[in-house]
């Protein structure tokens, strides 16, 4: 193909092209951009979530006739903020690669949080920022800038092809850089991949363009244990969205025996904490991971272990076992119970828990890592080791070799502190009507309300700190999610929806700082399948739990409080309203609800909510520790 360059031409004006080049260049656009979506749906695509733009036309144009064939779904979505926690939504959801696209310019740049939450939580975006030919950049164009590795550290690869090329090796090359991406994304390290893709113009195909797609052989590929690309032979009819790649990586039992006696695992009491991720499998995600949950229950059980469960490691809830531990929030506010229980060393499976108390108690004891991608977890930089294997091999592992003396007295101990704190939490509870309403009736509500394998999405800040209080351990099989990879408030109405999307109906529970930080969430309302909660206490009450409680103009600079009436914003996004005061209007609520979306408003007195945490966590600080010989 070649070009015919102009004399004095305006770097601005599109090439001319010889009339008897090998492809025009709007079909040669379209080319390119089929053959990488192609690529990608080889390897796990199944959806695209894109915001408007005309740079990113060839490759929207492709997407659409590959939707049309039946083998993408194309989500459009006005804000990319939005529209990229729309898509950690659907990956948190389903844990395969899903793809953004957006224009060139600053659209791309709208991405930046949700690629965040990604790259810290491990989850797979695929991220095609279209762009300005380069002889466009370094010029003054309009909507250019420079979108190199706009991602910077936060990518788990970047890849600029250059311009479109004509000839069957180009093409295969981008096909193949397609897959590439696509099973990165979703490998041993999950995570996002960002690539750039510049456009000439024509960017609408001229019209004779028949672009064919491929039909026949559709070539799936994985990365071997030693990081070999294989060909997988030809497609199974129908793979898509709920079927499976073969595991990546299988552990070597012998090996991984002999590494742990290699590493000399440390005497005395331990046990085993998992965090946020540790089980990151959702029933419609069920064929993409093998689960943890067998494996660490026989080997809690046989090695005698207490098992810690994050309200967000996918553990929590279930039928009862017998080594699971939740109530460890309240519970170790007791010191005579906290120097009791304190191990000599501890297994940790997935990444640093959401309970601050339970933090601060373990920091000083000697832990050993789990982290099949490498990923250090370890805040308070007390790791021993780490081992790089699936979480089920190593707690398999252990049980076979015995590596660990079981103490049947340690494990009852931990029994009796659980229990115990489940009493203390059930006077409390209670107390009716006497008892001051706040964040722990609507917990206890929302607990009893949800169906089995159903989900609940939780905001940060006060909510998941509550939730992490109230929710007991096992009972209904619910999936708690929530966005601590950063820990931010944004993009949660946006999240919730791509959740919901995926296929897995999900309520939701946020403050009400997170619901008015994601207000173009409100334009995806439709796409809610379940109520969301919105506890309202009027601002950043999790600041009155900190020091900054005291500052000069605390309310004004922390807090925040927004003058805005939820009941207005719910109209906005077409959602019914409820405002409930007590548990009895919120019983009321939840049945006029029932299993669609609604917005039930929990308007609550933010200093009665902390008198009333404050009054537990002091009756539980004061209790004599449980009968167990100590």
């Amino acid at each position: 193909m070649s070009r015919r360059p102009a004399a004095n031409a305006d770097p601005t004006d599109p090439p001319a092209w010889d009339a008897g080049s090998d492809a025009a260049p709007g079909c040669l656009n379209l080319r390119w951009a089929s053959a990488l979506l192609e690529g990608m749906i080889a390897a796990g695509l199944a959806r695209l979530v894109l915001s408007p733009g005309a740079r990113s036309t060839p490759l929207l144009i492709a997407a659409q006739r590959l939707e049309a064939a039946g083998r993408l779904r194309l989500t459009p979505i006005l804000d990319e903020r939005s529209a990229a926690f729309f898509a950690l939504g659907l990956a948190r959801a389903t844990l395969r690669p899903v793809a953004l696209l957006a224009t060139s310019g600053s659209a791309p740049a709208h991405w930046y949080p949700a690629v965040i939450e990604a790259a810290e939580t491990g989850l797979p975006l695929l991220l095609l920022s279209a762009d300005r030919p380069p002889r466009l950049h370094g010029w003054g164009a309009n909507q250019t800038i420079d979108q190199t590795r706009l991602f910077g550290a936060f990518v788990r690869a970047f890849h600029d092809p250059g311009l479109p090329q004509a000839g069957a090796a180009a093409l295969k090359a981008q096909r193949a850089l397609g897959r590439r991406v696509a099973l990165v994304s979703s490998g041993k390290r999950p995570g996002p991949v960002h690539l750039n893709l510049p456009f000439d113009e024509p960017l609408v195909p001229e019209a004779d363009c028949a672009e064919p797609l491929a039909t026949g052989k559709d070539t799936r590929t994985r990365v071997s244990g030693g990081g070999v690309a294989e060909d997988l032979g030809t497609s199974v009819p129908g793979w898509g969205a709920n079927d499976s790649l073969e595991p990546m990586i299988q552990a070597d039992p012998e090996r991984l025996g002999t590494e742990i006696k290699r590493l000399k695992w440390p005497a005395g009491r331990g046990l085993i904490l998992c965090g946020p991720g540790a089980e990151p499998r959702t029933p419609v995600s069920m064929a993409t991971q093998p689960s943890l949950s067998p494996a660490l229950w026989r080997c809690a059980e046989a090695l005698g272990l207490p098992v810690l469960v994050d309200p967000l490691s996918g553990l929590r809830g279930g039928a009862l076992v017998e080594t699971r531990i939740g109530a460890y929030d309240a519970f170790l506010r007791n010191p005579t119970l906290a120097r009791a229980l304190r191990p000599d060393w501890v297994l940790r499976i997935g990444r640093a828990p959401v309970s601050k108390v339970l933090g601060h108690w373990l920091e000083g004891v000697p832990s050993i890592l789990i982290s099949e991608a490498g990923v250090w977890s370890d805040p308070s930089q007390d790791a021993l080791f780490q081992l790089e294997y699936p979480a089920a091999a190593v707690c398999e592992a252990l049980r076979v070799q015995a590596a660990v003396k079981p103490d049947p007295d340690w494990l009852a101990h931990w029994r009796a502190a659980e229990q115990q704190a489940g009493r203390l939490a059930d006077a409390h509870l209670g107390q009716a009507p006497t008892l001051p309403w706040s964040e722990a009736q609507v917990i206890q509500a929302l607990r009893a309300a949800i169906p089995d394998d159903e989900a609940l999405f939780c905001a940060n800040s006060m909510p998941i700190r509550q939730l992490d209080t109230w929710w007991r351990a096992g009972g209904r099989r619910v999936i708690l999610l929530g966005n601590r990879g950063a820990s931010g408030i944004d993009g949660y109405l946006s999240t919730l929806a791509g959740v919901n999307q995926a296929g897995l109906p999900c309520w939701g529970l946020t403050g009400d700082l997170s619901f008015c930080h994601d207000l173009s969430g409100l334009l995806l309302a439709a796409r809610l399948d379940r109520p969301l909660l919105v506890l309202n206490n009027g601002g950043g009450h999790i600041f009155d739990y900190l020091p900054q409680r005291g500052l000069p103009d605390y309310e004004r600079l922390w807090q925040t409080p927004q003058a805005v009436e939820l009941q207005a914003l719910a109209a906005l996004g077409g959602l019914r309203h409820w405002r409930v005061e007590n548990r009895d209007a919120l019983e009321r609520a939840l049945g006029a609800v029932g299993l669609g979306p609604g917005l039930i408003e929990c308007r609550i007195d933010p200093e009665v909510s902390r008198r009333a945490h404050l009054a537990f966590w002091e009756r539980v600080r004061r209790a004599a520790c449980p009968q167990a010989p100590y």
